[in-house]
Parts: structure tokens; C-alpha cells; sequence
């Protein structure tokens, strides 16, 4: 019989050996790869994982505060969320998305188009919206879906300082007024810090700070809430009485050049964007330049004086109420006869202005313009600011050096204007304006002497009460000086018959000015319009508001107000 078991196969030892060999190496190799990547490249490894999903973000700079001169505060940034997506990894069911649109009051279909985006990894779903908000988004667990927390600019005074402080846009970036002039200040510079994320977007790891932000500056303004506030209601009231265009005040401090108002119609509410057009925020007091009319009647005097041409009693004829240069005719409204210099400026003579200014060479009555800062800028920090224009008196032909001496083919600014007048405030000296509270006096720039100053400031009295142009600008107990200013518009190049800039500057109290205000009315169509009848009962308003808030003393009897009717300034019309 034959068996059927196969006998057993015995290997060779060496093949045995070998194979043992190999197995025995490969292990070794394993091993040795395993200790070596563990050990020696620990950090290599760790790093190339976090890599992955390491992320640099940045660390907000909270926007430096604004506040008035007296720690009132005008523009504050408030706590606000944006809600994004990371299309790559958002899931949005249904029922998610309905709540979704509903707590952004927005359109389901945009938001599903912005999450599902392609090629996009960020996307804002909503802007700013409250925390709460987004929060309650959070508990929606929305894969993809997170939110940030920003900032928010909030303005407490609503339209009153508006063209002021201007405003910031949704980056937080300023875009008019202070906001945008002291852009770099106030925002401070932003940090930036390594986290790990999830898959998801998620935080889930703060790493290090690369670089601390830098929280941005607050802001003091040398704007006094009180009276900007009554400065804007007033011209409010102005606007609408007058039936006018637009206006525009400006509040001076005498002594140190500070703006303590500024307030320009029509307004806007910087919290409502629905409020904000191209018309609205136009800063009119420093852009919008206009001739200023009568209102440069005292610096044309002011030259002459100085350089011994005319004094304080100095006569001069003004009949028969007309005076022909070349071939045009300047005139008064009617014949004043014989004047003295004071009487020229109190009674606004164009013909006897005219007289003092073709007396003087071209060149003596551009400097002294010059020198009042007309044609330039005022520094005043303000974006866009306007310099107005003063031309070169190389170019004056005599019946321009004529018509320039009482404020037409010269073009400025209600800023400017405001500032000229500092000169005869302050005995002499165009003092630098400041729109930040100054802590220290400034140096003014002496442009005509103490006596001459004094003198223009007596006329200038004189233009407020019996006989002058603006006995409407009075203050009960307070003695006021001002001049005022109508001026025909330029229209396409061209003099408007009945479109007309009403203005009033003048000062207060007299014996020792305290305060400076330019009042201009912009094409009043209610029936009035010279500066005395539409701009200086304005000035009186806001002037004795203004006195009153400061506590500043009275300097004459409180029964020195007389009722008068406003007459008009004599040649003004032309």
C-alpha cells in the first residue's frame, strides 16, 4: 500500500538565515524612521501641522473719542459685529437660512448666494449689526458661519456739530471734517495676533501677539457745545425766516484764535447715511467762497490810515452820490454829500471807499489784504478748505482797485473773513485759528498798528448804532462792533440781479472784544436782503447767547439798545 502523505519539505538553512535577515532589518528601518521623525524633527513636524491652519489676524485700535473744549463728548465709537462666511466649509439648511435672513433683515436669496460663492474663502454676510444679533446667529451653528466684533462711530448731537466732526465710513476710516483732517490720530494703528483654527473657520487657539495695537488718540476741540448749539437753532430760525438758500456762522474765540462754533445749512444727521447727499455735507464756511461785499470796506480804510492817506476825521466828498472810473460808474444808493472816514464806514459809502482806495498804490492795498490772510488758507486743519482769491495787483486795472476796495472781484471764505476781523479785535494782529483747544496764548502777526486797530474798531461801533448800517446787531448792556456786507452772487460769470449773500462780522463786548462772529445769509428771497436786515439780527442772537454762557460781563448800560429800522448799505446793490 501506498501512502498519500507528502513528505515534509525541510528548508535550507542559509535561505532561512537570509529571509530572518531582511524581516529583521526592515523592522530596524521602521524603527530607526519612527525615533528619528519623533525625536531629531519634533519641531519641523509641529510646525508644518500648525501651518496648516495658522492664521495671522488682526487686533483692533479702538478710534480715539471727540469732545468739545469742555469734556462733552461729540463723537464716541461704540461695540458692533460683522457676521462672514467661509463659502468653502458653510452648510445652511432651510429652516437656518429663513432665521438667518430674518436676523440680518436681508434677502434669503442673497444670503445663499453669498455663502455658497465660489473660489471665495471670506465674505461678509452684514455690516455692524449689535452684538446681540450676532450672538443670536451664533446659536444658530451655522457651519462657516462666524461673526467679528469692529466698531461703530457714534455722534450723541446729531446734525447740530456735523460739519464739524464729519463722519467715518464702514471701515472706520474718516471722510469729512475732523474725523477725516485728524484721520491718523484718531484711529490709532491695528495689532496682529497667530491663532489656530479649525476646519470650520473656528478659533480654537491663541498663539502668540506679533504686534500690540495702538489704541488712537482722543480729541479735544475748542468747539463749545453751548454755544454751537445755539449758534445752529439760530440759524435754523435764519434759514427758514429769510426763506434762504443756505447759511453759514462762524464763533471766534478774540484773544486766542479758537473756533468755538462753526455750523453750516443745509445739515445732516452723521448716524443716518440715508440723511447724507453731496449738498448736505458741504462744509459751506470754509469751501464755499463769496465776495465779501462791505464787509472789506475797513481794511481798505485801515491801509490808507496806516500809510497817513486819511485819518479818523479826514472829509471827503461823496456827491453827487456817483464817481465815474473810465468808463463805469460806482454808486450810492442815494447822495451822503460830504463824509468823514468814520461816516464812510458807518454809513457803507462805496463812492468815498473808492475815493480812499485809488489813492493808494495797487501794490500797498494788495499787501495789506495779503497780510489779513485773504487768498490763503487758515490752516484751520479742515479737509478741502477753500483759499479764496486775491489777485495779483499787477493785473488791477483802476476800476478794479475801485470795486476790490469795498469787497467785489475778491473772493473769501466765511473762515477767512472771520479771521480778517481778529486783526482790528486784537489791536492789530491777525491771530492763527485753532479748531483744537489751545492750552496756551498764542502770538498773533501784527499787521497794522494798535492806534489804527482802535480807530477802525470806534468806526465799526458807529456802523451798529444810530445813523450806521446795523443798529439790529445791538446787544442789550453790551457795546457791539460790526460791519455789514450785500453782495450780488456771481452766477455763471456773471453779477445776479436778485440773488444776493447777506453778511454781518463784528464783535463783542467793544471795550475789550471777547468774541468774533461771521453770520452770512445765502440768497434770502423772503424780501430782504441786505446784511443789516438779514444777517446782523442773527449775529445779536447768537452773540448775547454766547456772552451769556461765558459770563462775560457787560461794558455798557442795559438800557443802551435803541429800536431802529434797518436801512440798507449804500451801494451794496452793485
Amino acid at each position: 500500500m501506498i501512502s498519500k502523505h507528502k513528505p515534509p519539505i525541510t528548508l535550507l538553512p542559509w535561505r532561512s538565515r537570509l529571509l530572518f535577515g531582511f524581516l529583521a532589518l526592515g523592522l530596524c528601518g521602521l524603527i530607526g524612521r519612527a525615533a528619528y521623525l519623533q525625536g531629531m524633527h519634533n519641531d519641523f513636524l509641529q510646525e508644518k501641522g500648525e501651518s496648516r491652519y495658522s492664521r495671522i489676524v488682526s487686533m483692533s485700535a479702538d478710534r480715539g473719542m471727540i469732545t468739545d473744549r469742555n469734556g462733552h463728548v461729540l463723537a464716541i465709537s461704540s461695540p458692533i459685529a460683522s457676521v462672514y462666511a467661509d463659502p468653502k466649509v458653510a452648510k445652511i439648511t432651510a429652516e437656518q437660512l429663513k432665521h438667518l435672513s430674518l436676523l440680518l433683515e436681508a434677502n434669503s436669496k442673497d444670503i445663499e448666494e453669498r455663502i455658497h460663492r465660489q473660489n471665495s474663502r471670506f465674505v461678509y454676510l452684514k455690516r455692524q449689526v449689535v452684538p446681540e444679533v450676532a450672538e443670536k446667529i451664533m446659536k444658530l451653528k451655522i457651519p462657516g458661519v462666524h461673526f467679528s466684533y469692529e466698531s461703530k462711530r457714534y455722534y450723541p448731537e446729531g446734525e447740530f456739530a456735523a460739519h464739524v466732526l464729519g463722519f467715518t465710513d464702514i471701515n472706520d476710516e474718516g471722510q469729512e471734517g475732523v474725523e477725516r483732517g485728524w484721520q491718523e490720530e484718531l484711529a490709532g494703528k491695528l495689532g496682529s495676533r497667530r491663532v489656530i483654527k479649525d476646519n470650520k473657520g473656528r478659533i480654537i487657539e491663541d498663539i502668540e501677539n506679533i504686534r500690540l495695537p495702538k489704541q488712537g488718540q482722543d480729541l479735544i476741540l475748542s468747539i463749545d457745545r453751548r454755544i454751537q448749539y445755539r449758534a445752529h437753532a439760530e440759524l435754523k430760525e435764519a434759514v427758514k425766516l429769510n426763506k434762504a438758500k443756505a447759511g453759514s456762522i462762524v464763533v471766534i474765540d478774540a484773544q486766542s484764535g479758537e473756533i468755538l462754533a462753526l455750523t453750516n445749512l443745509p445739515a445732516y444727521n452723521p448716524n443716518n447715511r440715508s440723511t447724507i447727499s453731496h449738498e448736505k455735507i458741504r462744509n459751506r464756511a470754509l469751501i464755499d467762497t463769496f465776495e465779501p461785499g462791505s464787509t472789506l470796506k475797513p481794511f481798505t480804510v485801515a491801509i490808507a490810515m496806516e500809510v497817513g492817506k486819511v485819518n479818523f476825521n479826514t472829509m471827503l466828498q461823496t456827491s453827487p452820490g456817483m464817481l465815474h472810473v473810465g468808463r463805469r460808474t460806482i454808486r450810492d444808493i442815494n447822495n451822503k454829500g460830504e463824509l468823514t472816514v468814520a461816516q464812510i464806514i458807518q454809513q457803507s459809502s462805496n463812492v468815498g471807499t473808492a475815493k480812499i482806495a485809488l489813492s493808494l498804490a495797487p501794490q500797498t492795498m494788495w499787501e495789506m489784504f495779503n497780510r489779513a490772510g485773504f487768498g490763503a488758507l487758515t490752516n484751520s486743519g479742515f479737509p478741502g478748505e477753500a483759499s479764496g482769491i486775491l489777485r495779483s495787483y499787477n493785473t488791477w486795472r483802476p476800476i478794479e482797485q475801485a470795486t476790490m476796495s469795498y469787497g467785489h472781484g475778491i473772493s473769501t471764505s466765511l473762515l477767512q473773513l472771520a479771521r480778517a476781523y481778529t486783526i482790528f479785535a486784537s489791536g492789530g494782529e491777525l491771530k492763527p485759528i485753532s479748531l483744537v483747544k489751545r492750552d496756551m496764548p498764542v502770538m498773533g502777526q501784527r499787521v497794522i498798528s494798535r492806534h489804527t486797530a482802535l480807530a477802525i474798531s470806534q468806526m465799526l461801533e458807529m456802523a451798529t448804532q444810530p445813523g450806521g448800517t446795523a443798529p439790529l446787531a445791538q446787544i442789550h448792556g453790551y457795546r457791539v462792533a460790526g460791519k455789514t456786507g450785500t453782495a450780488h452772487k456771481l452766477i455763471d460769470g456773471q453779477y445776479a440781479k436778485k440773488h444776493y449773500i447777506s453778511t454781518f462780522v463784528g464783535y463783542a463786548p467793544a471795550s475789550n472784544p471777547r468774541l468774533i462772529i461771521a453770520v452770512m445769509i445765502d440768497e434770502p428771497s423772503a424780501g430782504k436782503y441786505f446784511g443789516g436786515a438779514v444777517a446782523a439780527p442773527v449775529f445779536s442772537k447768537v452773540m448775547s447767547s454766547a456772552l451769556h454762557i461765558l459770563n462775560i460781563p457787560p461794558d455798557a448800560p442795559a438800557n443802551n439798545v435803541i429800536t431802529f429800522t434797518a436801512t440798507p448799505e449804500m451801494g451794496d446793490e452793485g
